[in-house]
């Protein structure tokens, strides 16, 4: 699954209209090559119909390469429609793809057992209750020894790799977050990798 982004950045509500023309030259295409497409989340502009930004899931077999042809500046070439005296007949809009974070979800786990250290009483290094955990596909690991038993310590042991995992996934949504804020403010004018014209939102060969 990917997710995919069209946004306005910060131009003018033509750049608005044109990406919900995009999105819906998008979904045209989605359908031709059997690509799912959801909204996630629309942000509506000033007028009817427009949207300043377009958050999108892609799933299918070809989503990777729709996503690739979509991906960068789009110009849109057309007087504007609000505004009949304006000079200006180029409108810059960007697309731009993220791949999901990988959901926190439990694979395998190594488990050691190993002596306890530090502090504890007369069970402290003279059995080896402690348990170190290793979630192998990330690397993540924890060492617990504060139950008596080896079953106990497992069990904990376990429940702090899951927190963890979840930690880890939640940091890598701020990271992609914080990646989509940014797009917004740099969309580049000109250099455009797909173009269209007219009202029918029509691509330039």
């Amino acid at each position: 699954m990917i997710l995919l982004q069209i946004s306005a950045s910060q131009g003018p509500q033509e750049c608005a209209l044109a990406v919900a023309k995009a999105l819906q030259r998008l979904l045209d295409e989605a359908r031709k090559c059997a690509v799912n497409v959801e909204s996630v989340e629309l942000v509506p502009g000033a007028k009817a119909g427009t949207f300043l930004s377009a958050l999108l899931t892609l799933d299918g077999e070809a989503a990777t390469e729709l996503a690739r042809r979509w991906c960068g500046t789009l110009q849109w070439i057309c007087a504007s429609p609000y505004r009949p005296n304006h000079g200006r007949k180029n409108w810059f809009i960007g697309v731009a793809a993220y791949d999901e974070p990988p959901p926190a979800e439990m694979s395998e786990v190594r488990f050691e057992a190993c002596r306890a250290s530090g502090p504890g009483g007369q069970h402290v290094n003279k059995t080896d209750s402690a348990i170190r955990a290793i979630h192998l596909a990330t690397g993540i690991s924890v060492k617990v020894q504060s139950q008596r038993s080896q079953h106990a310590n497992k069990r904990l042991a376990m429940l702090l790799i899951e927190q963890k995992l979840a930690e880890s996934a939640s940091q890598a949504k701020s990271a992609q977050r914080a990646a989509r804020r940014m797009f917004h403010h740099g969309v580049e004018r000109g250099n455009a990798t797909r173009v269209f014209r007219g009202e029918r939102f029509e691509p330039v060969a």
